[in-house]
């Protein structure tokens, strides 16, 4: 679960860490108080959304008074941010970070992420801060160092002091940077965090470290430990058909495709997008059902894929392991005849009753054509969604 930067610093400030000061605000009136409260003439003013790249996109302002404040919160709030991480459609701009400038003398990028190959966290720094770490490792792969913490022993200091010898601190700054380590380490373990990037991690004029930005994930598993987080979500940054899936349990990605899929397991479902791509097909979505693809999640699954409007079929791959295959077919059966559906439906079963399944399917007066080998179906739903367009 992404949050706004507004409440990752609020997370930082939490842990002991330094942050700018400021507040968020969602209206102009709201603006002007707390810029009133920063007593500076200059702020810094932030649109919150879950993308990065906001300052090449104008979602990151520098204003000089309060009437260029208002001009630009009018402008920003209510308006949709598009930057590259980001579609066309953008991220609506509901809230603003209205915060104090500081001086910067360098900027660094530190973040920690959990690394499943490793089974551990790692933290990541570079000195090159303020750019997308993506480009450094591509251009400059040598400026960036890491290191793996032990689950047990958490962050150790000498660690840390040897990433910061090797981002080139001294002094008041090496000092603060190894406490900061063993900060957002304890911050990551108690929050259950799978990610927390700082960029840029400033040096300000007197050799401080500032956390001048922040980005944290929240692990979905482990928020059933941590309630008062629950309300940092905010739906509006979320696609609307993906906030609907997550309502009845299904895991949903929108993609840019023109073929739906609906799958048990998120293995098979990477499987089948896979297949599509390799037949020269596209993928629409990502849609994991789960093990209990019941008539109801079946009916809510065909829905969701429905809203969208470039979908020209619909590839149904189901593995009956658990599960039956027959029981499958009766809900994909009665979901269709429920829905009226009149796209073409390709529904590839196997496992646990899949022949009968597949049976009563093809026996149907309705558009489906069932298939039970996995690549014949692929290419099917790919000629279909040819022919469809």
């Amino acid at each position: 679960m992404n949050i706004h930067e507004y409440l990752a610093k609020d997370l930082l400030r939490q842990g002991g860490c330094t942050v700018p000061q400021g507040d968020v605000v969602r209206n102009a009136e709201e603006a002007i108080v707390a810029y009133e409260r920063l007593e500076e003439s200059r702020c810094v003013v932030k649109a919150q959304v879950y993308a990065g790249g906001r300052g090449k996109a104008g979602g990151v302002r520098i204003v000089s008074n309060k009437q260029e404040l208002i001009d630009v919160v009018k402008q920003l709030i209510g308006s949709r941010l598009v930057t590259y991480q980001t579609t066309q459609a953008g991220q609506p701009v509901n809230a603003l970070l209205i915060e104090q400038p500081c001086t910067i003398k360098r900027e660094l990028y530190l973040s920690a992420v959990l690394d499943r190959s490793v089974q551990r966290i790692v933290f990541i720094g570079s000195s090159e801060g303020g750019v997308e770490i993506e480009e450094v490792a591509k251009k400059s792969p040598d400026k960036i160092f890491r290191f793996a913490v032990d689950p047990l022993m958490g962050a150790m200091p000498f660690q840390a002091r040897g990433m910061g010898l090797s981002l080139g601190l001294k002094g008041i700054t090496l000092r603060e940077f190894v406490k900061l380590i063993t900060k957002l380490s304890q911050l990551i373990i108690k929050h259950d965090l799978s990610m927390l990037e700082v960029n840029p991690l400033v040096v300000d004029s007197e050799g401080h470290l500032i956390c001048l930005d922040c980005k944290i994930a929240i692990d979905d598993n482990a928020l059933f430990r941590h309630p008062n987080l629950r309300d940092y979500y905010d739906q509006s940054q979320e696609d609307e058909r993906e906030n609907i899936a997550r309502s009845h349990e299904l895991n949903y990605i929108a993609l840019d495709g023109n073929i739906g899929c609906m799958v048990n397991g998120a293995g098979l479902a990477m499987a089948t997008m896979d297949l599509i791509k390799l037949c020269g097909g596209s993928p629409a979505n990502f849609l994991d059902v789960g093990g209990g693809a019941t008539k109801e999640r079946v009916t809510e699954a065909f829905k969701i894929i429905l809203s969208d409007t470039t979908v020209k079929v619909i590839f149904v791959n189901i593995f009956g392991g658990i599960v039956r295959c027959d029981l499958i077919a009766e809900g994909i059966y009665a979901a269709v005849a429920e829905m009226g559906l009149t796209i073409p439906i390709v529904v590839r079963l196997e496992g646990n009753n899949a022949s009968t399944g597949l049976k009563k399917l093809s026996e149907s007066s309705l558009n489906i054509i069932s298939e039970s080998d996995f690549e014949k179906a692929a290419q099917v739903a790919v000629s279909l969604a040819e022919k469809g367009e």
